[in-house]
């Protein structure tokens, strides 16, 4: 590392010897990030009539859940019935006591499953993905080969991803500046991810040979999502150079329950192709997607 503060980025900025938050740390996140945890106000969380209560945003880890949820009811899982209630983490609805009493690490997706007495709650969308692929006996095979796969690209997901949102993501699209440097670093780990998936799905149909799992449930939000232009970084990343993962995306963006579970909990976009909130079936009957 050099010692030349003048190549720093800002310019001659200096590491203090103990660093300390100041209002302002975090670019456009200043106003939602901050160093401790725990409520910054009193806000009972909502409940619906379902025994699956949602808190969420349509982010690419919220989707991994709603697209789950909307698989189980296609398969005919009725117990799979759940209200989605809306998270606006930019306006700090995750700091609510309600939601921190949740999740305590204050971060969607949270689910109350309520069909069971004392209701259990879950916080981390894997571990909600595990959960109920569990409850429901679907999407996470029985023989003892696949289930390790599926385990092992779940896990996978959950492990790597950061270093493509709150790495590339974050230094490409959101950071105050661009820094080559953070730039060239993630965009390499995240060009090298990408490479995974291809190299593997080169010869199978989904994560797990011709399985559709969780495993790809959890993938496709962030990798396929890529494919659909987060960040406008397809062009940057050479997108076209990874065939076989954009084929798996294509097949997985063609499916009706992924199509509704991406649109669930959504903010941004077209008011005719979103649902702010789910809390029945019929909700998409309005709605393009």
């Amino acid at each position: 590392m050099s010692d030349d503060a003048s190549a720093n980025q800002p310019a001659g900025y200096v590491p203090p010897q103990v660093w300390t938050w100041e209002p302002g740390n975090g670019g456009q996140f200043a106003s939602i990030n901050r160093p401790i945890s725990g409520a910054t106000h009193e806000r009972a969380l909502p409940v619906g009539k379902h025994p699956l209560q949602l808190y969420s945003l349509a982010t690419p880890n919220g989707q991994k859940v709603t697209i789950l949820l909307e698989e189980l009811l296609a398969a005919g899982h009725s117990g799979a019935e759940y209200d989605a209630w809306l998270i606006e983490i930019a306006k700090g609805d995750q700091f609510g006591s309600g939601f921190v009493a949740l999740n305590p690490n204050s971060k969607i997706p949270a689910l109350l499953d309520r069909s069971v007495d004392p209701a259990i709650p879950l916080f981390e969308s894997g571990s909600i993905l595990f959960y109920l692929a569990e409850k429901f006996d679907a999407f996470l095979p029985r023989d003892a080969q696949a289930r390790a796969q599926t385990m092992n690209w779940l896990m996978w997901q959950m492990g790597s991803a950061p270093f493509l949102g709150g790495g590339f993501g974050h230094f490409y699209a959101y950071a105050p500046f661009r820094i080559q440097y953070a730039i060239d670093r993630y965009a390499m780990e995240t060009k090298r991810q990408l490479h995974v998936l291809d190299t593997h799905l080169a010869e199978r149909r989904y994560m797990v040979g011709d399985t559709y799992t969780i495993a790809d449930m959890a993938i496709f939000p962030w990798y396929g999502g890529l494919f659909d232009d987060i960040y406008s970084a397809r062009t940057f990343l050479s997108l076209d150079d990874y065939p076989n993962l954009r084929r798996w995306h294509a097949e997985l963006s063609a499916r009706d329950a992924v199509r509704r579970g991406r649109i669930v909990n959504k903010v941004n976009g077209d008011p005719a192709a979103t649902l702010r909130e789910r809390h029945d079936a019929s909700d998409f009957d309005a709605i393009r997607y």
